[in-house]
C-alpha cells in the first residue's frame, strides 16, 4: 500500500528532465479491496482485460478474486499478508507453509497465471522482518514438494527506505542486515526483489531540491550526472530503482531483478496530487519502463501501479484514498493508455 517513505537522504538536486515514451510488454496494477463500493471481482478482472492491463497484484489470497483471474492470462503477485501471525506461521512451521500452497495456489494454479508470491508487504519492525526469510524458505520448499518449484517465485516487497543510502544513486546500501540475506536468498533462487518505488513521497518531503518535472516523467532540459558511476538520469524513478539495483550489488546480489510492486501518484487529497500531476506521472510510467533504467539499459522494468481504484475506506492520509486509476464506478480519474 502507498505510504510516505524516508527520502531525506535521495536527493539535493532540483531537476527537469526529458522523458521519452516506449513501450512496455507487461505493465501491471495493485488491485486494493479496502473501500465499500467496488466492483465485483468477476468485473474488476473484465475491466483489466478490457483496458490490456496484463499484471495484478493482490494483498491477500482472495478467493474470488483468484476465482475470477481463471483462464484470464493476467500475472500475478499473490501477497501471503502482512498478519504478524501469518508470517509467524510460515516461518516457524514448514507444513504451515505447505498447507498454504495447497489451499492458496494448488487449486488455481496453472489456471490463474500466478508469478510472483510476496511474503509481506513492507513488513516493518525487526522481529517481523527476522520472519521473512525463513518464511520465503519454507514456502520454497511447499511448491517444491507440491511440482511447483521455479514456477512460482518467492520474494518480499520492500519499502524504498529500506535503501539508506540513495543519492547518488551508485551509493545506494540496505540499510539492515536482513536485507542482505533475503538478497543473497534471491540471488540463489532466481527470484527478483519486489521494490515499492514512489517519487511522489520523495518530491512532497523535499520539494525544495527536487522539481516535479523530475518528479513526473515531464519533459525538460536538465539531467543529472551520478558521479560514482557516470551514469546520467532524467527522471526521479530510474534514480529510486538504480539506487536499489546498487544495494543490491553491494548485498552481493548483482544479478537480482528489481520488479516495481508499486508505484505511483494520487490525484487529490495533499501537496501536488492532482489529476494532472497522476495523469503525468503514471502516464510517463508507463511509457518509460520498458526501455530500463541507465544502470540496467534496454531491461524492461516489470511495474505494477498502484492502485486500480480510489478505495474510501483506507485510513490514514487523504491521499491514500486517491491513487486509483479509475473510481468504483469503472470510469477513468483521467485519461491513461497501457
Amino acid at each position: 500500500m502507498a505510504r510516505q517513505q524516508a527520502a531525506s537522504s535521495m536527493l539535493a538536486v532540483a531537476l527537469i528532465v526529458a522523458s521519452i515514451p516506449t513501450a512496455v510488454d507487461s505493465i501491471g496494477v495493485c488491485y486494493g479491496v479496502v473501500g465499500n463500493n467496488l466492483p465485483s471481482r468477476s468485473d474488476v478482472v473484465q475491466l483489466y482485460r478490457s483496458r490490456g492491463i496484463t499484471g495484478m497484484r493482490i494483498y491477500f489470497p482472495d478467493r474470488q478474486a483468484l476465482d475470477a483471474l481463471r483462464g484470464s492470462g493476467i500475472a500475478l503477485i499473490l501477497d501471503t499478508g502482512n498478519d504478524d501471525d501469518v508470517l509467524a506461521r510460515l516461518a516457524s512451521s514448514a507444513s504451515t507453509a505447505a498447507s498454504w500452497v495447497q489451499t492458496n495456489v494448488r487449486p488455481y494454479y496453472p489456471a490463474v497465471n500466478m508469478k510472483y508470491i510476496a511474503v509481506g508487504n513492507e513488513v516493518q519492525g525487526a522481529a517481523a522482518q527476522a520472519r521473512i526469510l525463513p518464511a520465503m524458505r519454507n514456502l520454497d520448499a511447499a511448491l517444491a514438494a507440491a511440482g511447483l518449484g521455479g514456477s512460482i517465485k518467492v520474494s518480499t516487497s520492500v519499502r524504498f527506505d529500506a535503501v539508506a543510502s540513495s543519492f547518488p544513486p551508485s551509493s545506494g546500501v540496505f540499510a539492515q542486515g536482513y536485507m542482505a540475506d533475503v538478497a543473497r536468498y534471491l540471488a540463489g533462487t532466481g527470484a527478483p526483489l519486489l521494490a515499492n518505488v514512489y517519487p511522489y513521497f520523495a518530491y512532497r518531503g523535499n520539494p525544495r531540491d527536487i522539481s516535479l518535472g523530475y518528479a513526473t516523467f515531464r519533459p525538460g532540459s536538465t539531467t543529472v550526472r551520478d558521479g560514482g558511476n557516470g551514469l546520467t538520469y532524467t527522471n526521479l524513478f530510474d534514480a529510486m530503482v538504480d539506487a536499489v539495483v546498487a544495494a543490491l550489488e553491494k548485498a552481493g546480489a548483482p544479478n537480482v531483478r528489481v520488479v516495481v510492486s508499486e508505484s505511483g501518484w494520487p490525484s487529490a487529497g495533499g501537496f501536488a496530487a492532482s489529476v494532472d500531476n497522476a495523469r503525468s506521472y503514471n502516464q510517463g510510467l508507463i511509457d518509460h519502463v520498458g526501455r530500463g533504467t541507465p544502470k540496467r539499459p534496454g531491461a524492461a522494468l516489470e511495474t505494477f501501479i498502484f492502485a486500480m481504484f480510489n478505495e474510501n475506506q483506507k485510513g490514514g492520509d487523504p491521499t491514500e484514498r486517491n491513487f486509483g486509476l479509475f473510481y468504483p464506478n469503472k470510469q477513468p480519474v483521467y485519461p491513461i493508455r497501457f
